[in-house]
């Protein structure tokens, strides 16, 4: 069974990782805005430290990001050029309604969505939109706290409708949370959650976590509602957990893990909180003042796809004295079969065949790989005719590793897939770090951690290598 003659080849981006313009035609601010680059972005990040806006002295990246905002139509006709199929892209929530409470949508934020989704069909691509891609407006985490209030599940609501309305036949493939599982690792920047003294931080992150399910389930509804044709899906930090060794306890920590990351999307999914979290939350003795509604809402919508990022798999011990590895946040022990990247992510193919087939196996819906890719330092390099390009042959080893691995789990194990958009198809700001020289794309960007640079765009040689799997539908990798 080779992939499908319609299978969505593409790349993916975030509103607030390549945007900019964040103080343009009305839009708010939000919490994405406020994550400065340097040493106090990861405690902001996890909500241990508050800046409520941006502060002299401080480097902002995601004011800016790398344009896109002024720069989409060139960027979309490259997207082209490769052959996309779809684009994944994000909506910030600020430029839709600049406070989050809002009576009215700001105009000028739903026609630039209008005229990026447009400009997408006329290349042929299909838009594949994250509703909220780590996007809280400031003014609902100052007044309301973020998610850990119920109201917010109404301003989502508000929200997705007016989306919905708007983009009917513009849009059909609709993401509600990114990487919805990241709350519990960096709470600030995936619900606008910043902890007072002494709060109960795991009340607060599962608390904030439920009012989001239940927003999610309430999305589906609507946009089905809208739009008989909408398809809707969760998105998970997905990457299998492994054991460090055969010892029951680092087996059974692994499998603890493994629970933890999948619990959000048993709930999508299935529509349900399965039993194991419901004695987690009675241990830890959270009330998260789950509702008969709630339940009701959460079993009649669950997701019609499920969405994943991939770029690692995680190995686990409750062994002391065995090397750290860090990926996407997630912190684990060093598989000492993997290489790593310049980053210190374990790199791990045959991983992502695994994670597929586990997730497959557990909820028999389709999946997408909607996050996949290489950070790596580029060179930009003068190729001696007048132009410039990168050789990043290290990133079309690590894409071409990868493609055979889902491949191999569509075409030999049965997983029903549905497509592959890698990560920073164009390089942007890296959300973890908060660098530009953390690179991902197949086109390169003109601009460095400090936000100097020209902003102009080169084709990397991945570009062209990109272009000619996407054409053969995967079948020429060299």
């Amino acid at each position: 069974m080779a992939l499908n003659k319609d299978f969505l080849w593409g790349g993916a981006t975030a509103a607030n990782q390549c945007e900019g313009a964040y103080n343009k035609d009305g839009r708010g601010l939000a919490n994405v805005d406020v994550i400065p680059h340097g040493s106090r972005r990861a405690a902001v990040m996890r909500g241990k430290d508050f800046i409520e806006k941006p502060e002299g002295g401080l480097y902002y990246p995601a004011l800016e990001g790398i344009d896109f905002y002024n720069h989409y139509k060139e960027d979309i006709k490259l997207f082209s050029e490769m052959g996309f199929k779809t684009f994944r892209l994000s909506i910030a929530w600020t430029r839709i309604y600049p406070n989050g409470d809002d009576s009215k949508p700001n105009e000028n934020g739903l026609k630039f969505y209008e005229d990026v989704f447009k400009e997408c069909h006329k290349y042929g691509i299909e838009p594949l939109v994250t509703i909220t891609h780590f996007d809280c407006p400031m003014h609902l985490i100052k007044e309301y706290g973020g998610w850990k209030n119920r109201k917010l599940i109404e301003f989502y609501k508000n929200l997705v409708t007016t989306l919905f309305t708007r983009y009917k036949g513009l849009v059909k493939y609709w993401l509600t949370f990114n990487e919805i599982n990241m709350i519990l690792h960096l709470p600030f920047l995936g619900a606008g959650l910043v902890f007072d003294n002494g709060e109960n931080e795991n009340e607060a992150k599962y608390l904030s976590a439920h009012h989001e399910l239940v927003a999610s389930a309430w999305a589906t509804k609507i946009a089905h509602k809208i739009d008989s044709q909408n398809k809707v899906g969760c998105m998970l930090a997905a990457g299998e957990f492994y054991h460090f060794s055969p010892l029951p306890e680092d087996v059974w920590e692994a499998k603890s893990r493994e629970r933890e990351n999948l619990m959000f999307i048993d709930v999508q999914a299935r529509g349900y909180y399965p039993n194991y979290a419901i004695k987690q939350f009675e241990h830890m003795g959270l009330n998260l003042n789950i509702t008969e509604e709630d339940k009701k809402i959460l079993k009649e919508n669950p997701v019609d796809f499920i969405s994943l990022s991939y770029y690692t798999s995680r190995c686990i011990t409750t062994q002391e004295g065995v090397g750290e590895a860090i990926g996407n946040a997630f912190e684990g022990t060093k598989n000492p079969y993997l290489k790593s990247s310049e980053w210190g992510w374990q790199i791990d193919p045959l991983g992502l065949r695994i994670t597929l087939n586990s997730l497959y196996d557990r909820y028999q819906k389709p999946l997408f790989i909607v996050e996949n890719g290489l950070g790596a330092k580029d060179e930009l390099i003068d190729d001696g005719r007048g132009s410039f390009t990168v050789n990043d042959d290290y990133r079309i080893s690590y894409l071409r590793d990868h493609i055979k691995a889902f491949k191999q789990a569509v075409e030999e194990d049965g997983v029903e897939l549905m497509g592959y958009t890698p990560w920073g198809c164009i390089d942007l700001v890296s959300a973890s770090s908060g660098e530009m020289s953390k690179r991902y794309g197949f086109i390169y960007v003109d601009r460095e951690d400090d936000g100097s640079g020209s902003l102009k765009r080169y084709k990397k040689k991945s570009f062209d290598w990109y272009k000619k799997v996407i054409e053969t539908n995967g079948e020429d990798l060299d």
